[in-house]
């Protein structure tokens, strides 16, 4: 069975289990329409293209309303602001937007393929090995996860981001700059890398695989989250459930996201078939990756990449008791 507004309220008209989230029937609440900032890509597309969460929340009058971003720090500057409700990222975005004060949440976390972003060079590239990188012009988007893999990835090789020069590029404008020559290196996420690593001039220095962690995040505008906690548990967990679903029909799936991103089939299974790469991965956020997420708002205050030192439990949100 295909994943769209076709079959949308079969799957989910009779109900979802919400105890892993806490979640229980909703309570009266504030919200009259839910706003979700999404990335190319991913569960939020396939919810999007299913409309999993408007069959959901139509009955009680929420209106679902939808914006794409090409990256974590504009989206989360949007929650932060109360522009946008909920979104997903990588997990540097929520430190910066946090040490700018933004009002936002950690609401739940899932852990990404293995190697789902790189470090591209182009073929005839001289630079072999990532301690080839010192000197060189290095691209990838300040404040994303792109940031954290610079960082340790430099790391392996004895070296920081004081070694090279970093430019600070999201995807759209970073992709044809590649293409281009203008740079040495791009450090990008999917699907754009997947993308870029079809063209046979470009060449994968390294992937995250066994440099860092892919870890994501669900996060909320923090107000939404105090005012709408049953609504957003729901969301979290009708999230679950399309990933659930979707995991076990890939090939389904695979269609399903194409065709709401643009991003063609082939692109797309290479992503979804990645070492560790599960939609299904949607879990409360444990004292594991609060720890994981403090450890590196540590490093980075340290780098003085961010301004402040932070406290991440300080804003996880906690789901609404069953």
């Amino acid at each position: 069975m295909t994943l769209n507004r076709r079959h949308t309220l079969a799957l989910f008209g009779a109900g979802l289990t919400l105890s892993a989230f806490g979640g229980r029937a909703f309570a009266a609440n504030d919200a009259k329409e839910l706003r979700i900032g999404w990335q190319k890509g991913g569960l939020l597309a396939l919810t999007k293209a299913a409309g999993a969460l408007e069959a959901k929340l139509a009955p009680r009058g929420i209106k679902v309303s939808w914006s794409e971003f090409t990256s974590g720090p504009p989206l989360l500057e949007a929650i932060g602001a109360n522009a946008r409700d909920c979104g997903t990222t990588g997990d540097v975005p929520p430190l910066f937007a946090q040490a700018a004060g933004g009002d936002l949440v950690y609401a739940a976390a899932a852990k990404g393929s293995k190697n789902g972003s790189a470090i591209l060079v182009k073929k005839d590239s001289p630079i072999q090995s990532i301690a080839d990188l010192k000197g060189k012009k290095v691209a990838f988007k300040r404040g994303s996860s792109a940031h954290n893999f610079t960082v340790k990835a430099l790391r392996t090789a004895g070296l920081t981001l004081n070694d090279v020069e970093a430019l600070d590029l999201g995807p759209q404008d970073a992709a044809p700059a590649f293409a281009n020559g203008q740079f040495d290196a791009w450090v990008i996420w999917d699907p754009y890398f997947a993308i870029a690593e079809q063209d046979p001039n470009s060449r994968v220095l390294t992937t995250t695989a066994g440099i860092v962690d892919a870890w994501s995040f669900y996060e909320a505008n923090g107000a939404f989250a105090r005012n709408n906690p049953e609504i957003l548990a729901e969301v979290i967990a009708t999230l679950k459930e399309v990933g659930d679903a979707a995991q076990g029909k890939l090939d389904e799936t695979i269609k399903e996201i194409s065709e709401i991103t643009g991003v063609p089939e082939p692109i797309q299974r290479i992503v979804l078939t990645r070492d560790g790469a599960d939609l299904g991965q949607v879990k409360p956020i444990s004292d594991e990756v609060i720890a994981y997420q403090q450890s590196l708002a540590d490093e980075f205050f340290g780098l003085g990449i961010i301004p402040r030192q932070l406290v991440i439990k300080d804003i996880v949100w906690t789901p609404p008791a069953a």
